[in-house]
């Protein structure tokens, strides 16, 4: 079967990512083979397709559950941001009102 440019392209694409995976690794050497070879058998293209749709689609799966995870820690990091700089805004509040009767105090003492 001739070679299609986009699996070509599709295969230069992807074996630039560092896989691991040994069926996805196997099915790329073969791949890779086969297009300097310039020929490309259907059973060959549909294999290779089926590792790239598995190995991709558990890495997105992957990938998205790491991003939730990212999402839930920075909301509850956002939360703990909020809620200390609500604190801290009662405890300039705090500090300005025993000022100003520490001020005051001081302006008694002061005079006769």
């Amino acid at each position: 079967m001739p070679i299609d440019d986009r699996l070509r392209i599709l295969a230069e694409r992807i074996g630039a990512f560092h896989i691991t995976d040994r069926v996805m690794k196997r099915a790329q050497s073969v791949i890779e083979s086969s297009l300097r070879d310039g020929e490309v058998a259907e059973e060959t293209r549909s294999a290779y397709l089926a590792a790239a749709r598995r190995y991709f689609g558990e890495f997105a799966t992957e990938a998205r559950a790491h991003l939730r995870d990212v999402d839930r820690r920075l909301e509850q990091a956002n939360q703990v941001t909020f809620n200390l700089s609500a604190e801290r805004g009662v405890a300039v509040k705090r500090i300005e009102a025993t000022q100003s009767v520490l001020q005051s105090i001081e302006a008694l003492r002061e005079s006769p």
